[in-house]
């Protein structure tokens, strides 16, 4: 019996072999190797354009591939000098080192840059095709159990990290590659879904963002060649601060060593990780929950279904709108619609300001912009006509998105519970 991360301790499956991660790379050079050392990568080389630079915000630990976005760059020219050993492709798999273990990445074909470079705190695995199929490989060391068995691993207590040898160590186990392939299949239709309800998602979203700004930031919005400008503000608008135009509410954290606190919890209590880690439109619940006890005996405050959770310091301006009642942190300022300003008006708005609420954050430690601080920020209100005809365009685009975003819930637990039973041969194919 051997201690595989999708298998337990049962035996290896008939026909299939037991390998390390050593023994499936690629025979050419660099195929396995780790970052850069830190002070060859730094801030001081990042450029606006060039090759990217894939950095932890760009890995999961979801069975997410990849998140091709928020790169920071080096130039080609230290890219092919540097960092020719870094160099990572389509097809290659990448891993987070230090910090956040667990988070394994999968190269796409279609971009959006034909390279990159891993940073100091990423490992790189390019795959031999002739022993394993590279997704088979990511599938089996991204799933669940997969990522757990690679953090057990991990050294250090402060900041847990593994090394390049801990990486060669872990051990795969392999059927033939017309069975890895087939696997591959089976899992790919489910993320291939997921994927094509994304693009819909992000389509919907920029369309509800770009209606909005056409309306209520360019002004161009029904009837606006009939409608007169005074000091820049249309006829039938208005500019009231916050603190007049919708309420707000913030959070806190129940004491963490009251187990009761916690225990059995049943009321939703967000934390900026549920926004940070899903950049998603409506969360539907936390990862998290507190108890009755939890939430009489601390700051967190109630607040109704569909309302607009913002974070409010650290990373601020993340948004979301949660489906079921909710409390959160003390990370948040969440904003509560009315009828002078419907929901996906305050979303909008909220998402388009979210530079001038950074502009007013304060903090040496971490920047947070305060609740009497946002209060005071003016809000330019249309009139309630053309706000009742924004949200008869936008509430169907929305019902959509949340729709979609379920959708995706139902097909990743589908495939999260088929994985551990093909990867470990118990569900044969």
């Amino acid at each position: 019996m051997i201690d595989l991360p999708l298998g337990g301790s049962r035996p290896i499956p008939k026909h299939w072999k037991l390998y390390s991660v050593d023994e499936i790379k690629s025979p050419e050079p660099y195929s396995c190797v780790a970052g850069p050392f830190g002070s060859n990568i730094s801030s001081k080389y990042f450029v606006d354009q060039g090759v990217p630079v894939i950095r932890g915000k760009n890995l999961t630990d979801d069975l997410t591939r990849f998140v091709p976005e928020n790169f920071v760059f080096v130039t080609e020219q230290r890219a092919r000098q540097k960092y020719v050993a870094q160099h990572v492709q389509a097809g290659d798999l990448v891993f987070t080192c230090w910090g956040t273990i667990g988070q394994v990445g999968f190269i796409p074909e279609d971009g959006p840059y034909p390279e990159y470079i891993i940073s100091n705190k990423q490992l790189k695995l390019r795959v031999n095709p002739e022993i394993a199929n590279p997704l088979f490989v990511y599938y089996y060391l991204a799933s669940r159990e997969g990522a757990e068995h690679i953090r057990n691993r991990a050294t250090g207590s402060a900041v847990p990290g593994i090394n390049l040898g801990i990486l060669k160590s872990l051990k795969v186990a392999l059927p033939s590659l017309p069975t890895q392939q087939k696997i591959v299949a089976i899992l790919s239709a489910y993320d291939d879904l997921i994927d094509n309800n994304n693009r819909r998602i992000a389509l919907l979203e920029e369309a509800i963002h770009r209606l909005y700004r056409e309306w209520f930031v360019h002004l161009h919005f029904p009837g606006h060649e009939h409608t007169p400008v005074v000091a820049g503000v249309p006829e039938g608008w208005e500019k009231r601060p916050i603190k007049d135009t919708f309420e707000i509410t913030g959070g806190g954290t129940p004491r963490r060593k009251e187990e009761r606190y916690w225990a059995d919890g049943t009321i939703n209590w967000f934390t900026p990780s549920d926004l940070t880690k899903f950049r998603s439109m409506f969360r539907d619940s936390s990862s998290e929950k507190i108890s009755e006890a939890g939430f009489s005996n601390s700051s967190a405050r109630m607040f109704p279904p569909y309302s607009v959770m913002m974070t409010s310091r650290a990373t601020i301006g993340v948004i979301a709108i949660n489906t079921v009642e909710a409390t959160t942190n003390q990370g948040f300022i969440t904003c509560i619609p009315n009828e002078r300003v419907p929901l996906y008006f305050l979303y909008c708005w909220l998402t388009a300001n979210v530079t001038v609420f950074e502009n007013y954050a304060t903090g040496a430690t971490f920047k947070e912009i305060s609740k009497g601080v946002f209060k005071k920020i003016p809000v330019l209100l249309p009139s309630q006509s053309l706000l009742k005809d924004f949200h008869e365009i936008v509430e169907p685009m929305a019902k959509q998105i949340l729709n979609l975003q379920r959708q995706n819930q139902y097909l990743a637990e589908a495939r999260d519970s088929l994985l551990p039973r093909l990867m470990n041969g118990s569900l044969p194919v």
